[in-house]
């Protein structure tokens, strides 16, 4: 059974009522259900954790090296500007994928960046909650 960390970054907890032409009117916690649901159908163990401080997610990232094989990561606006959540990430050796509810590539210039996906083994962009599926899926039938 693998283990998976899931974790949600600034802003997300505001999903269903935030910019929903961009990010559509699912909650985090129909994300969150949607993840265990998939989880549990794949023979999977996740974590889900939130937070809008870019501290607290590296201190995620660092307690749980002993605990996950995965983790599935939406920076959120981090993506663009975290080097600690990218040297997290890389200091704990665990293989990453990096998912966003919209494509950042049919974004703002900014948006288009991330920091964080070069120390991830992929991203997954512009499916809403299905980006979380899908990175489930991958990571699940991963050999890492």
């Amino acid at each position: 059974m693998k283990h998976i960390l899931v974790i949600h970054g600034p802003n997300l907890n505001l999903l269903g009522r935030r910019e929903i032409d961009i990010y559509g009117k699912v909650t985090l916690a129909e994300i969150n259900e949607a993840v265990k649901l998939k989880a549990k159908e794949l023979d999977c163990q996740v974590k889900i954790k939130q937070s809008n401080s870019e501290g607290e997610i590296v201190s995620f990232i660092g307690e749980t090296k002993d605990w996950a094989d995965a983790l599935i990561i939406n920076p959120a606006a981090y993506t663009h500007t975290s080097v600690a959540i990218r040297d997290a990430i890389l200091a704990v050796g665990i293989p990453a994928v990096e998912v966003h509810l919209s494509n950042i590539h049919q974004r703002e210039g900014f948006r288009r960046k991330s920091l964080v996906a070069g120390v991830c083994r992929g991203q997954i962009a512009g499916f809403g909650l299905h980006s979380y599926i899908l990175a489930l899926e991958a990571v699940a039938n991963s050999e890492w």
